[in-house]
């Protein structure tokens, strides 16, 4: 069997919802850094909009989140509960609402879906909110305001959010995967040698939810973990911008190599969240591709 990583992308498979902190742009750099036969389980704790696993495309994977709603998304479209037809049709009708209504149907929606959690109110929700954000308050309920884009679902807009569903659909077909809505040390309680745990966890210090609380303690357990586990391991977090070093990189995983490469984020409730930002990928030091093979 040949490996599977690493692996070079010709074309990216984009996720359908967005998050905070996406790899998209991302993924070719992450996965040609790192070496792995692809024989276990690729594992994930904090699968999130769940764009690298989605361009690795692994025959078995263990995908782990606290956001119950990303897992059900997810899960929901592996099993069938939707497909494409019934995304096309939802965002129609809402996006035909929100036209109309503005963003009184934004809170409407907002409000049924906090109490019916129902998987293509999320989808808009994530499409239509301000800034693409993904936040939720503490009793849960989801909390972003509106974009104050009432057109925003026009035909093309809809067609590439369906596509995305599709492509990830038929992408799921046949795999082995698992989803779980869980904490992260339940996710990688169970590793065997041959797995590959990938971590990309919420970024310390710089934002927290109700489903994305994380802080110095989390931090550091999770790195004692990684330490502990039977199989390779990645970590991706960011390593510095222009105003400040993310000083835990070094201080917690520097056990591990380092490739680091430079990006920009979209997304983000604060100009400093959207100035460019240099990534470092940390990982076990026998699946480190050489520098000059990246």
């Amino acid at each position: 069997m040949l490996p599977l990583l690493p692996k070079t992308l010709e074309r990216l498979t984009v996720p359908p919802l967005k998050i905070q902190g996406i790899k998209t742009r991302l993924v070719r750099f992450i996965l040609g850094s790192i070496r792995w036969e692809g024989r276990g389980r690729w594992v994930e704790p904090f699968l999130g909009s769940g764009v690298v696993v989605f361009n690795l495309l692994p025959r078995r994977a263990l995908l782990g989140d606290r956001n119950p709603h990303i897992v059900r998304f997810y899960a929901d479209l592996q099993k069938g509960v939707f497909a494409e037809g019934d995304v096309r049709g939802h965002l129609e009708h809402e996006g035909a609402l929100l036209a109309r209504r503005g963003a009184d149907h934004y809170y409407a929606v907002r409000e049924r879906f906090n109490a019916s959690h129902d998987p293509l109110d999320f989808l808009f929700l994530n499409r239509s909110c301000f800034n693409g954000m993904m936040r939720f308050n503490r009793s849960g309920g989801f909390n972003v305001p509106f974009c104050r884009k009432p057109e925003r679902f026009s035909k093309a807009y809809v067609s590439k959010i369906v596509n995305q569903v599709g492509a990830l659909r038929r992408a799921m077909e046949g795999r082995d995967w698992e989803f779980r809505s869980c904490d992260w040390s339940e996710t990688v309680s169970d590793l065997m040698a041959e797995d590959f745990l990938y971590m990309d966890p919420p970024y310390f210090g710089r934002h927290a939810d109700y489903f994305n609380q994380w802080d110095e303690e989390d931090a550091a357990r999770l790195a004692d973990r990684a330490r502990a586990v039977p199989c390779a391991v990645a970590l991706s977090m960011w390593k510095s911008n222009r105003f400040r070093v993310n000083e835990h990189l070094e201080a917690v995983w520097g056990f591990l190599e380092e490739r680091t490469t430079e990006h920009f984020y979209h997304l983000g409730s604060s100009l400093e969240l959207r100035h460019s930002m240099v990534e470092a990928l940390r990982l076990s030091p026998h699946v480190a591709v050489a520098s000059r093979e990246g």
